[in-house]
């Protein structure tokens, strides 16, 4: 979504993070979160000004008795007053912002501003002020936040890193979240998911006139023109639901959702398999991409498994199953071996989405998707709970758009991913009857014959074709014909 010069100075920015002595990439991308929130922040509060006096409405400005707090002033500052005055005044203002009891206020608390010295506090603000005046001239919203995001998948470090954005977008297009359902992502990290999750409602409640397209094809300005007062309210305060283990992680989440225009949003610090989260059967969609290898203690294990396992990609399955009302739809990434793995653990948790569930979609992908800091085969499950599967439909997908080695070099951004989309949309008109092709239908009898394996290769048929292979003694004699001509050849030549 971004043009090449604003990425050059995201990474411009990264460059100065680290030579500044911030190595570690979650603290640097939480310091940048906090700069760039601080821009927002006044931006956010002067458009509102702006619309209040268009419809004649008193409006009390978020900065009223603490204007020196404004990005427009501090950052004019001298050298030698700008790191100590930010420090000491406007970062502790930026943790009281928001409702008193909001999650924001409350995940703040311990927030710490560590950039060391005024030179690279300069460098920054000069950098996200050049960053945001050209993202003005696109009219995008967080577009620059999401790109600085997507650079903790190259850094890598801590095992923190997201799910590519295409791969999220394509889940979110299979489950097709709506205006009044809400979206719950256990897992939640950066929010990479509910962020995408609202811009397809947006997108979906924009008119057509109002979209933009940018050089790359790519679509933007979701306004939700459409939305009553109502409905905005609705997907403002009770649509998008996060948890995480990480505090950090919330931190940043809450930020890039306030960033993405929800100004109260309900993430939490949570460790979802854990006795102290309730599993209500509340929510309409899930999409997630939950850690493949974790640990838990058993004796914090939650009461309302009833798979016995310690594998968290399994316990997240069933968490899935859980939370989900009835009806309800989730896109997840798995590893590859939660397909075929033949524990008893693993048998029951297919059956389980198998038998109570219309098991609707396994998308195989290939290893190199989450390269260059996991190597795994995943594949994506998409299931509704609440009704029993007759058909699974398999896709395997060759190519993301990406190449699948370190570098992750862009081929066209897209690869299999349209026709993944389209023809899971007519998964329930088409017979995919064809195993060679790269989807195809299973009878919910086959899988179980087959003791639940869920993996493509058990159901694929593989198309050889027959190679007519010349005699030994006519390859010999055209041999023999070619070293003769070339003998001629040779003799020919004057020396």
């Amino acid at each position: 979504m971004l043009d090449a010069e604003l990425k050059a100075k995201i990474n411009q920015l990264w460059d100065k993070f680290w030579s500044g002595g911030i190595s570690n990439p979650i603290v640097a991308i939480e310091q940048m979160s906090y700069l760039i929130f601080m821009k927002r922040l006044e931006d956010e509060d002067n458009k509102r000004e702006q619309s209040a006096q268009l419809s004649r409405l008193k409006y009390q400005s978020l900065f009223k008795g603490k204007e020196d707090c404004k990005w427009s002033v501090w950052t004019k500052m001298s050298a030698d007053k700008i790191l100590d005055h930010v420090r000491d005044k406007v970062f502790p203002f930026l943790r009281t912002i928001g409702s008193e009891n909001s999650m924001y206020q409350q995940y703040m608390k311990d927030a710490v501003f560590v950039i060391p010295t005024s030179s690279l506090l300069i460098e920054s603000v000069k950098l996200i002020n050049e960053m945001h005046i050209k993202e003005q001239n696109r009219d995008t919203k967080g577009d620059i936040y999401e790109y600085l995001l997507s650079e903790l998948t190259t850094a890598g470090k801590n095992g923190q890193f997201r799910t590519p954005r295409h791969i999220i977008k394509m889940m979110t297009e299979l489950v097709n979240p709506q205006i009044g359902e809400n979206v719950c992502d256990p897992a939640c990290g950066t929010a990479g998911f509910l962020i995408t999750a609202l811009e397809h409602i947006l997108k979906n409640n924009t008119s057509r006139g109002r979209i933009r397209v940018d050089d790359e094809g790519n679509e933007y300005n979701f306004v939700g023109d459409k939305l009553t007062n109502a409905q905005w309210q609705l997907l403002e305060k009770e649509t998008l639901y996060g948890f995480d283990i990480d505090h950090t992680m919330v931190r940043i989440a809450l930020m890039n959702l306030m960033m993405h225009g929800i100004d109260n949003p309900t993430v939490c610090q949570m460790n979802t398999l854990s006795k102290r989260f309730e599993q209500y059967s509340y929510y309409d969609v899930i999409l997630a991409n939950p850690p493949f290898k974790g640990s838990i203690d058993e004796s914090d294990l939650s009461d309302s498994f009833i798979v016995h396992t310690k594998k968290t990609e399994l316990l997240f399955l069933e968490l899935m199953y859980n939370l989900l009302s009835n009806g309800g739809r989730c896109a997840v990434i798995v590893p590859e071996g939660v397909l075929f793995g033949n524990s008893n653990a693993h048998k029951n948790i297919r059956k389980l989405l198998l038998e109570e569930c219309r098991l609707d979609a396994i998308i195989s992908m290939p290893s190199g998707v989450f390269k260059p800091y996991a190597g795994v085969s995943t594949g994506i499950l998409v299931f509704t709970k609440g009704e029993t599967t007759k058909k699974v439909w398999f896709y395997e997908m060759k190519s993301d758009g990406f190449t699948l080695d370190d570098k992750r070099t862009k081929i066209d951004g897209k690869g299999d991913i349209p026709d993944i989309i389209n023809t899971f949309k007519k998964r329930k008109k088409e017979k995919y009857e064809d195993r060679t092709s790269r989807c195809f239908l299973v009878p919910i009898e086959e899988i179980r014959e087959k003791d639940y394996d869920l993996s493509i290769s058990k159901y694929k048929e593989i198309k050889y074709e027959k190679i007519e292979y010349e005699k030994p003694e006519v390859i010999k004699e055209k041999i023999t014909k070619i070293e003769n001509e070339i003998i001629k050849a040779l003799n020919t030549l004057e020396i």
